[in-house]
């Protein structure tokens, strides 16, 4: 910290010891206000003196006799206001003598009164078909502003025929209405109150109607959310056509299909049904032959198998009887007897029951006999049955229901393909429909829009309607009507033209008032000066710093100690300026605010023109330049932001002239709701972006800036100065490289020299071919366009800027190789020696180095040990 204050003390010194310096300072600090004083003095009150601007008036009227105002000469009658009128320079000449005035510069413009006005004119109330025209002349390559001006004049001129016109016929209706009988007046009340009827029937109709135009917006405004829905169900219908379409081909093809099977089921239904017939006939001849037979047989055995069961039950008697006379014998109860009668009796009892089994089961097959014979009649009955309708249905069949089906299926068919044909052909119709759809939509949207101002005029024509129904109310009580009439009772016809003339008054209330043009000028003048004065402190002066008598001096050390000297300067230039203006006479609503807003802003300038001048030299301060040009359109000094083109729109929140103005008005005008300190605190921002720059990006641009000083003084036609930054021209991974392979190393950087050698005159002369054809074709172009201006001068300062960079970045590439090239023609001992930083072995480098490299080529070896020495280069 010690040492900024340092450098300051020491430069203040430099300056004091030499009286020539006085002189210089004395100028840069009070030259720059004069831009201010000057032109504040000179924009006082220019609108003051519009008296000098000659307007040329030629009036050809030849007057009008018309039957309702009489003899006129409207013409006269402006002439002769106008010569009241001191507004501007006004001369009344002949026509001839206008047009020249005009054409040659004399008068900013001319006006021409024709000879038929008064004739036109009137016909406004008569019915006439003319408009009339007064016929206005500017030369507009005189000045400016002076056509502005006037532009005011000839509307003065245009208010002048309208309020004499106005005056003249409602002097001349006085009088009718005076010619009147009295009943006028006596039904002055009546006809009052019918108007406000009518009056307020109408204002009902026009709230109808607008109510109507709401509610009819309202359908409109929800046409698109409806169409939205239609679009989507023709989109769902199409689909659902398409589909339908493919089933209806499908079930034609079906169709053929199943016509085809079926006439081939016909035919083979034929043939089985008759060869089924024949079979069936056959088998039921054979099982009636088959039943008869057998039931033949059965009745047969049936027959035998009864005999033989009588017979049998009647030898089953007999052992009965046989049995029954065992049992009367006297030795019947003896054995063996009767063990034999009753083995006897038990064996003839098992007869008896198998007999009585087989008669039932010979009665049985008997039935069944005769039961087998009637169903092979049934059989025989139904088999002749099924034939007989089974040739009726194949009858049926062949003649009947099958041509009537395939009658049936071809019409089917037709159908099908009829109907896809027909849906497909819908697509059509659904794309008309959607696009009938859009219609729609853009139909409503113009519909609404014309309804909205529609509404909005009848909002206007009611409006009317209500304030003239308040006239007309107050002009029945109004103690102003009696001042129009009389003491005879009449109306007053010179009153009424007076009052006719000038119905309306305005009531001006100014806000934040500005007692002169010059004082709203002063803030656009006086941030110009500072501006301007600051960039003349970073022009004279030196902006390097050196460490002569200061030990172990910074980079940063240096910034701030040389920014401190012309920070001092500037604050002393913004203080003067602001005192000169208070000199001057602008108004001011708090003169201390106004002289700190001054100070600050030329501190916010001189940081930001300091860090840009110093972080890329001449560069930065052609930037400074680039940056004012911009300012004076881009910061509303002159005109509101709002009337600029859209570039300086864009750019107006980036630009420091922006607040440093607004807060200048906020000190002149009269401040508001703390905006002073919002415009103040915004200013400051670009402080912090400017140190930002000036402490961090310029340590890192040392060996470029040193580049281009280098270059600036071998010109020897530029003015500038040495860098003095410590620091290296190698970097430490190049010089271990070198150590690494030192052979290699000077190998490969040899031919990298000789490829970019190569290269370099091809890369200057691509750049400057680009740098002249590019902004040609671009002016070409957006000469054949309608783009703005601002477009055309923003795309060539880019393309400009492009060059300038590439340029840059070349010659960069080519200092480093040069540097590069150094390297590898020093020894390993020269290497180590820088990067230990031992002074003696430098001493000894640099005698080497002379001895061993070429004579012609500039050699500079910065060892980052050492600090640098007042030329800005460290001793070798």
């Amino acid at each position: 910290m010690g040492n900024i204050f340092k450098v300051l003390r020491r430069d203040f010194l430099r300056l004091f010891k030499v009286p020539a310096a006085w002189v210089i300072l004395f100028g840069m600090v009070f030259i720059p206000p004069l831009y201010s004083w000057y032109n504040i003095v000179g924009f006082w009150d220019p609108y003051g003196n519009t008296k000098g601007i000659t307007v040329a008036i030629a009036n050809n009227d030849d007057g009008t006799d018309n039957a309702l105002i009489g003899k006129q000469n409207l013409g006269d009658q402006i002439v002769k206001q106008m010569r009241s009128n001191d507004q501007l320079g006004w001369t009344f000449v002949t026509e001839a003598e206008a047009m020249d005035q005009v054409e040659s510069g004399k008068a900013y413009a001319a006006i021409i009164i024709p000879k038929d006005f008064s004739d036109d004119l009137a016909g406004v109330v008569t019915g006439g078909k003319s408009r009339p025209t007064l016929e206005y002349y500017v030369n507009e390559k005189a000045s400016a502003i002076a056509p502005k001006v006037t532009d005011v004049g000839a509307s003065t001129v245009d208010r002048t025929v309208n309020s004499t016109f106005v005056s003249t016929v409602s002097e001349v209706l006085t009088e009718v209405i005076n010619t009147v009988d009295g009943k006028a007046i006596s039904t002055e009340d009546t006809t009052k109150a019918k108007a406000l009827t009518t009056l307020a029937e109408a204002s009902d109709d026009v709230q109808h109607t607008r109510s109507t135009i709401a509610k009819l917006t309202t359908k409109l405004t929800d046409t698109p959310e409806q169409t939205r829905t239609a679009r989507q169900a023709l989109d769902d219908a199409r689909t659902l056509g398409i589909d339908t379409a493919e089933g209806l081909a499908g079930v034609s093809t079906l169709i053929g299909t199943t016509q085809t099977s079926l006439n081939g089921f016909v035919t083979s239904t034929s043939e089985a049904l008759d060869q089924g017939s024949s079979l069936l006939s056959q088998a039921a001849a054979q099982a009636n032959q088959s039943v008869g037979t057998v039931t033949g047989t059965i009745s047969a055995a049936n027959q035998q198998v009864g005999g033989l069961i009588n017979t049998a039950e009647d030898i089953n008697q007999a052992n009965a009887d046989i049995i029954d006379q065992l049992k009367g014998l006297p030795n019947a109860n003896r054995e063996p007897l009767q063990s034999a009668i009753a083995t006897l009796e038990s064996r003839n009892s098992e007869l008896a029951g198998a007999l009585g089994n087989l008669d039932s089961l010979n009665t049985t097959i008997g039935n069944a006999s005769t039961d087998t014979a009637g169903l092979a009649q049934h059989l025989n009955t139904a088999t002749q049955t099924t034939v007989r309708e089974a040739n009726t249905a194949r009858g049926t069949i062949t003649s009947g229901a099958i041509p009537q089906l395939n009658t049936g299926l071809n019409a089917l068919s037709s159908t099908a393909s009829t109907l896809s044909t027909g849906i497909t052909s819908q697509g059509s119709l659904i794309d008309q429909s959607k696009h009938t759809l859009d219609q729609l939509d853009k139909a409503a949207s113009t519909t609404v829009t014309a309804l909205r101002d529609t509404d909005k005029a009848l909002a206007g024509v009611q409006t009317k309607l209500d304030t003239l129904v308040t006239d007309i109310k107050a002009l029945s009580i109004s103690s102003s009507l009696s001042s129009l009439i009389g003491t005879d009772g009449k109306l007053d016809a010179a009153t009424i033209a007076d009052f006719m003339l000038s119905p309306t008054v305005i009531s001006e209330q100014a806000v934040y008032p500005v007692a002169s043009y010059g004082s709203g000028m002063a803030p656009l003048f006086t941030t110009l000066s500072l501006w301007v004065g600051a960039f003349v402190l970073v022009v004279i002066p030196k902006l390097e710093t050196d460490d002569e008598g200061i030990d172990d001096l910074t980079p940063t050390q240096g910034y701030l100690g040389r920014f401190l000297l012309l920070a001092t300067l500037a604050a002393v230039q913004g203080l003067v300026t602001a005192i000169g203006d208070l000199v001057i006479g602008i108004q001011c609503a708090s003169a201390p605010v106004f002289l700190l807003t001054c100070v600050i802003t030329s501190l916010v300038y001189m940081s930001v023109i300091f860090a840009l001048s110093t972080t890329f030299m001449h560069v930065g301060k052609g930037v400074c330049v680039a940056l004012v040009i911009l300012q004076v359109p881009g910061a509303s000094g002159l005109y509101p932001i709002e009337m600029m083109p859209a570039f300086f729109r864009a750019i107006y929140p980036l630009l420091p002239f922006t607040y440093s103005i607004d807060a200048m008005r906020e000190t002149i005008g009269g401040f508001y709701d703390g905006l002073w300190f919002a415009y103040i605190g915004k200013l400051l921002v670009f402080v912090v972006l400017a140190f930002a720059l000036g402490l961090g990006a310029r340590p890192k641009l040392a060996n470029l800036n040193r580049l281009f000083a280098r270059e600036i003084k071998e010109s020897d036609m530029i003015i500038g100065e040495p860098v003095h930054l410590p620091g290296s021209e190698y970097r430490v991974t190049q010089a271990i490289a070198a150590l690494a392979d030192h052979d290699e190393y000077r190998h490969a950087i040899e031919r990298r020299a000789a490829k970019f050698a190569y290269r370099y005159p091809r890369l200057l002369l691509g750049a400057l071919i680009a740098g002249f054809v590019v902004p040609a074709a671009l002016i070409i172009v957006f000469a054949l366009t309608t783009s703005e201006k601002i477009v055309v001068m923003g795309t060539w300062l880019a393309w400009v800027l492009i060059i300038m960079g590439f340029l840059m970045v070349v010659e960069f590439m080519r200092d480093s190789i040069r540097r590069q090239t150094e390297l590898g023609s020093l020894s390993d001992e020269s290497i180590r020696a820088m990067l230990y930083g031992h002074k003696a072995k430098r001493r000894d480098t640099s005698a080497e180095r002379h001895e061993e490299a070429d004579p012609s080529a500039a050699v500079t070896a910065i060892i980052p040990t050492i600090p640098p020495t007042k030329e800005g280069r460290h001793a070798r």
